[in-house]
C-alpha cells in the first residue's frame, strides 16, 4: 500500500484492510516531498496521488481510495467484517454517507489548499485554515443529517461499513482545521466510539511508519 501518513484517503483504505484482516506492507510516498511526483510513482500512480495499492497476486494496481475499498470488499466478502451490506437500499446509504465525505475531502486536500496558496502572496496566513474549516463544516452538517436518519452503533445501522471508514479520517481533517465538533453530536459519538476499535486504532497517522517520530503525540 502506497499511502501517506496523514492522506485521510490512505487512512480510509488502512482501516478496510484492517478490519478485514489482510496483510499489508506500507511503502510511504511523502507529499510534502514531493514523493509522488516522481517518475517511478508516477508509473504506479499517473493522477501522482496517493492511495496506490499493489495486489502482486492477481496483477493489479489500484489507485482511487472508493475504487480500492470496493476491490478489498469484492475480493475478500468473507473476510470479518463485511464493508457493504447485502441489501441494496442499506448500500446506497452506505455509499450516500461515503460520497459526500468525498465530496468534503476533494475540496480540502493538499493539493487544492498549496494552489490556493499559489494563486496570491498576499492572502492571510490563515486563509487555508479557514478554507478548510468552511468546506468541511459545510459538509458536516450534510453527513450529520444523514447519520440522524442512518445510524446506529455505527454509520449505517449496527454494522460496521464503507461509511465508517471514510468517517474517522474525515474528522481527523476536521480536528487538523480546528472544526468544533460540538455541533455535530452524531459524527462526534461515532468517532468516539469508532477510534477505540483496534482496527481503526492501527490504521490512526501516529501509528504509521512513515509517521514523523516528533508528530506521534501530535496527529
Amino acid at each position: 500500500l502506497y499511502s501517506y501518513y496523514r492522506s485521510s484517503c490512505s487512512y480510509r483504505v488502512r482501516i478496510a484492510l484492517n478490519l478485514k484482516n489482510i496483510e499489508y506492507e506500507i511503502q510511504g510516498v511523502n507529499l510534502l516531498q514531493k514523493g509522488q511526483l516522481t517518475d517511478d510513482y508516477q508509473a504506479i500512480n499517473p493522477a501522482k496521488q496517493v492511495p496506490s495499492l499493489i495486489d502482486a497476486e492477481n496483477n493489479q494496481t489500484l489507485t482511487q481510495s472508493l475504487v480500492i475499498l470496493e476491490y478489498i470488499e469484492e475480493m475478500f466478502p468473507n473476510n470479518q467484517v463485511k464493508l457493504l451490506p447485502t441489501k441494496p437500499q442499506e448500500r446506497r446509504k452506505v455509499r450516500e454517507i461515503c460520497e459526500t465525505i468525498g465530496s468534503i475531502q476533494t475540496l480540502q486536500n493538499m493539493a487544492v489548499l498549496l494552489h490556493l496558496e499559489s494563486l496570491s502572496e498576499a492572502l492571510p496566513a490563515d486563509t487555508k485554515q479557514k478554507w478548510a474549516k468552511h468546506f468541511i463544516e459545510k459538509g458536516f452538517k450534510t453527513v450529520e443529517t444523514l447519520l440522524d436518519k442512518y445510524a446506529g452503533k455505527f454509520c449505517v445501522n449496527d454494522e460496521l461499513s464503507l461509511a465508517d471508514c471514510f468517517l474517522v479520517p474525515q474528522v481527523y481533517n476536521a480536528k487538523r482545521y480546528q472544526v468544533d465538533l460540538s455541533q455535530f453530536p452524531h459524527i462526534s459519538k461515532l468517532n468516539d466510539a469508532l477510534t477505540k476499535i483496534p482496527a481503526f486504532e492501527n490504521a490512526a497517522p501516529k501509528n504509521q511508519p512513515d509517521c514523523p517520530e516528533e508528530m506521534r503525540s501530535v496527529v
